[in-house]
């Protein structure tokens, strides 16, 4: 799904705290019903989905704002600030401006000042963008080592900052910088390339002052090289400034003739220099800036969010759908009041906290018949089970397709295993476990009914809810 850059951030920030494994004094599941009820009232009906993920999400950090204001100002800080790409820029231009000697005070040799070493800079700048855009050409944006030791940093900072809450904020932080990479890969690059030609603007514009006042005088030295080999050297770097000034470099002789201590007015150097710059770093610098300033905005706009992951499903399925209704049909197993409260805690948490639950009344061992009586189902449904039991064709299987036959065209059928019991039994030996595990999804893929497992009475939250949400997602193809 395809969202601008302040709307990816804020739902980035509302999914890091929704997804957290911790205590959720900051966000309940009556906090999310709201959520989502406002938003959706909001951008109506015919509101696009992006739409109703961007205001839930403004909606969600207003009201955890309140309670917490770690939170938005967290977000706060990691919003781009415009001023801050323009003081880079300003800043290069008065460090060009302040350099004031490239040379021996007013003496300038033309074999060894900070303009050439611009030049070769900027040209080992080139070969180094043309090779990193032939290597990474077709390939995802890569997290380079920089951007990966920043978000290091600053996930450390906000966990020892922030204490609990500061894991959150870490995890925020982590997954915004993984989704805007490419975007600030952009953005970083027009300034770097707007800062380049503003230094040596800066570095021109002071030259060119000075020279007013000051005499700048121009001469050469070396310990290997000859004139000729000097004049071939000049005519090569500065053949850019000559072809736009129409200035030529000076004769094999001339070049002799200012050999230390000997010397000349250095103005033709000077304008050979400005515009063998201008055309080799000012004009290219530019026209990258700009191709950058381009990717920048087309990014900004187009940040990529996968929304096909449970989390963002889960958030549209009640968008488009409304509340959820859930019938929850355990076969043989009378419910401790502690999976009870587990298995409310992981509905609401995938199907949303405005979903109507129904715990319907144990269906007995061998009692799967009596299902073909009632009205059918029309929404989801959960068959329960307790992993204590052998899954067995003749009882289990037949009370998963008399459920089936009972479901409309809009619901869906998944089947949960509940391992409290079990995990209390065989925590210790893994294998029995898996074994057990293996056994059930045979049964059920037997009856193409997908299954999750889930230790209710004790739930582990997060990973609970992934898996629930991947059998929605096989029992919804």
């Amino acid at each position: 799904m395809i969202l601008d850059e302040s709307g990816a951030l804020d739902v980035t920030a509302v999914r890091a705290i929704e997804t957290a494994e911790r205590p959720r004094p900051l966000w309940t599941d009556a906090d999310r019903s709201w959520a989502g009820r406002a938003a959706a009232e909001v951008v109506g009906e015919a509101g696009a989905p992006q739409a109703f993920l961007v205001e839930r999400a403004r909606l969600a950090l207003e009201r955890m704002g309140e309670r917490v204001r770690q939170l938005p100002r967290t977000v706060h800080a990691l919003r781009w600030r415009t001023w801050v790409g323009n003081a880079i820029v300003i800043t290069a231009f008065l460090a060009g401006v302040a350099i004031d000697r490239i040379g021996d005070a007013s003496r300038i040799n033309v074999l060894a000042p900070p303009v050439l070493a611009l030049l070769i800079w900027n040209l080992a700048v080139y070969a180094l963008l043309v090779v990193v855009f032939v290597m990474r050409f077709g390939d995802p944006m890569r997290s380079g080592p920089l951007r990966r030791t920043l978000a290091g940093l600053a996930r450390e900072v906000l966990r020892r900052r922030n204490g609990e809450l500061g894991v959150v904020l870490a995890q925020f932080a982590n997954d915004w910088a993984r989704i805007s990479g490419p975007l600030y890969a952009a953005r970083a690059a027009r300034i770097l390339h707007l800062a380049a030609a503003a230094l040596v603007s800066g570095l021109l514009a002071g030259l060119y002052l000075r020279g007013i006042a000051l005499e700048y005088r121009a001469n050469w030295e070396s310990t290997f090289l000859d004139a000729e080999s000097v004049r071939w050297l000049l005519a090569i770097v500065l053949a850019p400034g000559a072809a736009l000034t129409g200035i030529d470099v000076p004769a094999v002789q001339q070049i002799e003739a200012i050999r230390a201590p000997a010397d000349e007015n250095a103005a033709r150097w000077l304008h050979l220099m400005a515009a063998s710059l201008i055309a080799v770093v000012i004009v290219p610098r530019l026209l990258l800036a700009l191709f950058a300033w381009l990717l920048e905005r087309y990014r900004s706009t187009h940040v990529l969010l996968a929304v096909d992951e449970p989390y963002f499903q889960r958030l549209l399925r009640g968008f488009r759908a409304g509340p959820a209704r859930v019938d929850v049909v355990p076969y043989s197993y009378a419910l401790p009041s502690a999976v009870i409260v587990g298995l409310e805690q992981l509905i609401m948490g995938v199907y949303g906290g405005s979903a109507a639950v129904t715990i319907c009344a144990p269906v007995d061992y061998g009692g799967e018949g009596s299902l073909a009586e009632g009205p059918d189902y029309a929404g989801s449904v959960i068959a329960l089970f307790s992993a204590t039991a052998t899954p067995e064709r003749a009882t289990h299987g037949a009370f998963l397709a008399a459920i089936a036959a009972r479901i409309g065209s809009a619901g869906t059928l998944v089947g949960l295993v509940d391992e409290s019991v079990l995990r209390n039994r065989w925590g210790s030996e893994p294998a029995r476990l898996a074994e057990r595990r293996r056994l059930w999804r045979e049964l059920c893929a037997d009856q193409h009914v997908p299954c999750a497992f889930a230790v209710l009475a004790a739930p582990e939250i997060a990973e609970a809810e992934t898996a629930l949400e991947h059998a929605l997602e096989e029992a919804a193809r």
